[in-house]
């Protein structure tokens, strides 16, 4: 495994984060890291993606931090030069992919079906994003997946406190994305010692 990924496995759970106030960032990982999560995805889903990034990045130089939800060569660009350490894209962009791929990047793409984790195959990739996990057919299609190709999943999607126990129990599941304990609603309200109960129940499921 690449150093990334054994630092997905160590961790089990990586906070999927989309950000609308840079005045979060900085307070967001300060909950993150001392509620026991190092880590952070943040979502190309709003335009303060890449600085909310560069700031995470530069409060927490040893936080481990990717960046969610890209959609364009562009995107990887703004963010590995704010300091994002992995990409993460929702679907299987051959551009996208191949892109990182020549640039030393570690790329993560999304996959759900037999076909597409056979195109990620062929290119190479041996960890893999399961999206979305739920609404794909959930542990039931990610165990099917599992028995016939040997890659490492990052399954996101409909995770939860009340099912990553089902996802983690599968041997290829290297570690899940997920919402529930940096949800946008607290974020936004700055809602940090209600955040950080939500974190420390999430690793006291993982132990």
């Amino acid at each position: 495994m690449t150093s990334i990924d054994q630092q997905l496995a160590k961790l089990k759970v990586i906070p999927v984060i989309a950000i609308n106030d840079l005045n979060a960032v900085v307070p967001l990982g300060r909950t993150l890291i001392e509620n026991g999560l190092p880590c952070a995805e943040i979502t190309f889903r709003t335009d303060c993606a890449a600085k909310a990034i560069q700031q995470l990045r530069a409060a927490y130089p040893d936080m481990l931090i990717g960046a969610g939800t890209v959609l364009t060569i562009k995107q990887v660009d703004d963010a590995i030069e704010a300091g994002a350490d992995f990409i993460v894209s929702p679907g299987f962009n051959p551009k996208t992919v191949q892109y990182c791929l020549d640039n030393n990047v570690t790329i993560i793409p999304g996959v759900n079906n037999p076909s597409l984790v056979e195109q990620a195959m062929d290119f190479g990739m041996k960890t893999l994003k399961f999206f979305p996990a739920e609404p794909s057919g959930g542990t039931a299609m990610l165990k099917a997946l599992s028995a016939v190709y040997p890659v490492k999943f990052m399954p996101t999607g409909g995770i939860s406190i009340d099912n990553i126990d089902d996802y983690l129990s599968i041997d290829s599941v290297l570690a899940c994305g997920g919402t529930w304990m940096v949800p946008s609603k607290l974020i936004d309200q700055g809602c940090w010692q209600k955040i950080g109960e939500l974190v420390r129940q999430a690793c006291l499921k993982l132990t």
